[in-house]
């Protein structure tokens, strides 16, 4: 079994690579607009592990997934931060008999 961090570019490639067969680099490379240095750089990784296959013919390279046994480790976690509220109410505005109005 492999084993894939949540959150990183691997893991993004690889379900990417699932959802669509057949796929192409250069498809790849417009959904999620990350340079294709950097894509090949994982997908040569991956085909050391023997985990895809590049299939290159002469204006395209097609990959293709050998293994299917993944497994996404670690947490997801959320990017944005949630502010959570408590649940007390603020007051509803009514007169103000501070110093401003003496």
């Amino acid at each position: 079994m492999i084993e894939i961090v949540n959150g990183t570019l691997e893991e993004q490639i690889i379900k990417l690579i699932q959802k669509t067969y057949p796929i192409t680099i250069k498809d790849i490379e417009k959904k999620l607009h990350i340079s294709r240095d950097m894509i090949v750089r994982v997908l040569q990784k991956f085909q050391i592990k023997g985990v895809i296959q590049l299939e290159s013919l002469p204006n395209k390279t097609y990959i293709r997934l050998l293994r299917k046994d993944f497994r996404f480790v670690g947490k997801k976690r959320q990017r944005k931060f949630v502010k959570h509220h408590s649940g007390k109410k603020k007051p509803p505005p009514g007169k103000y008999d501070g110093i401003m109005y003496s």
